[in-house]
């Protein structure tokens, strides 16, 4: 039988680390699941909310936001995000990039393609989303000073 998982547990392991970043960047990470809403025509939609419980299947986004809160421009960020244990790793949100993938917090991919998991016995298969472990982001401009974004990442909670 499967149980709840608290979503302050997925929030808490779903913190980004900003990597090479000089100066005062803020990042905020938000937990988000997708909703389906019943309007009284029938129809339905899905909205993104704040978790209240998850249970294995349900879609989760995560999301970071950034702000280059000084007088300066930030260059050669990276935000590395990992993804929580018992999270299977689904893509990037919609309208945010494509992030390099990890499956050890060490290595990374522009794609699954371009990573390798050993079997048990010992052989290579190709990665699988459910192989990922990270996911990073190198913004390619710099930041000016009150430049803000977002970066976000869906997975399904196993």
């Amino acid at each position: 039988m499967f149980k709840p998982v608290c979503a302050a547990v997925v929030l808490a392991a779903a913190m980004a680390t900003p990597a090479l970043a000089a100066g005062p960047l803020q990042v905020e990470s938000k937990v988000l699941v997708e909703q389906k809403i019943r309007a009284a025509d029938g129809t339905v939609r899905v909205v993104l909310g704040p978790p209240r419980k998850v249970v294995p299947g349900d879609r989760v986004t995560f999301v970071l936001a950034y702000r280059n809160t000084g007088t300066q421009p930030i260059a050669n960020i990276v935000l590395d995000n990992p993804v929580p244990k018992g999270m299977a790793y689904r893509g990037p949100a919609a309208a945010s990039a494509a992030p390099e993938l990890s499956i050890d917090g060490k290595t990374y991919g522009a794609s699954l393609a371009a990573l390798s998991v050993m079997n048990p016995i010992g052989t290579l298969r190709a990665a699988t989303p459910d192989d990922v472990t990270h996911v990073r982001w190198r913004l390619a401009r710099p930041i000016s000073p009150g430049g803000q974004g977002q970066l976000a990442f869906n997975a399904i909670l196993k």
